[in-house]
């Protein structure tokens, strides 16, 4: 019985976890979610829990790593106006408000009503002991334009789960190292070539 039990449950973030229910665990971690797709990823990150969670609270900071982020306008703590480069051209825009927070621990986020991109999320923020933190985020989302948005944005690679691997690992750079590693082209150049 208990080498069963032990087969049939995992300490991995649900990032990893190859149970199949566990993004629906995930998702149900979400306070008031809006979205239909979810999208899981993880990591860990040099730097003690409360620098970690410190950056990443300022929301004025997000756009310096999450690559499709136009702006953040805050508006006050715990709500903010969000525009990001869509797929296929052009922005999308939403306001956003905190649902839960719990200092060097979570923060969980809805979009309001009428927004473009219907979006929820819960970012978790772990400490790993002398490995520093690590770093968890679940997004719920509708993609704009449903199916045919989602198949457009992977082919732009801006797809939510290939993005926010991505930014996370950009994330990661920024805290350790103070500065993100750029590709030998600018986005410009691949954009020129049509990359």
């Amino acid at each position: 019985m208990g080498d069963l039990a032990n087969a049939q449950s995992d300490d991995a973030p649900l990032a990893n976890s190859k149970r199949s229910e566990a993004a629906a665990e995930a998702a149900a971690q979400i306070p008031e979610g809006r979205g239909d797709t979810i999208v899981n990823a993880a990591v860990t990150i040099n730097k003690p829990v409360a620098e970690v969670f410190g950056f990443f609270r300022d929301f004025a900071n997000l756009p310096r790593f999450m690559e499709n982020i136009e702006r953040i306008d805050v508006i006050d703590p715990q709500r903010s106006h969000w525009v990001v480069k869509a797929p296929a051209g052009g922005s999308v825009e939403w306001d956003a408000r905190v649902t839960e927070e719990e200092a060097d621990r979570l923060i969980a986020w809805t979009s309001e009503d009428g927004a473009e991109v219907p979006n929820s999320g819960r970012v978790e923020f772990r400490d790993a002991g002398t490995r520093g933190t690590v770093v968890t985020a679940t997004i719920l989302y509708d993609p704009p334009g449903g199916v045919i948005g989602k198949v457009i944005a992977k082919m732009f690679q801006r797809e939510p789960a290939i993005q926010a691997r991505r930014d996370l690992r950009r994330f990661k750079q920024l805290l350790e190292t103070g500065e993100i590693a750029t590709p030998a082209m600018n986005a410009k150049q691949f954009e020129e070539m049509g990359l």
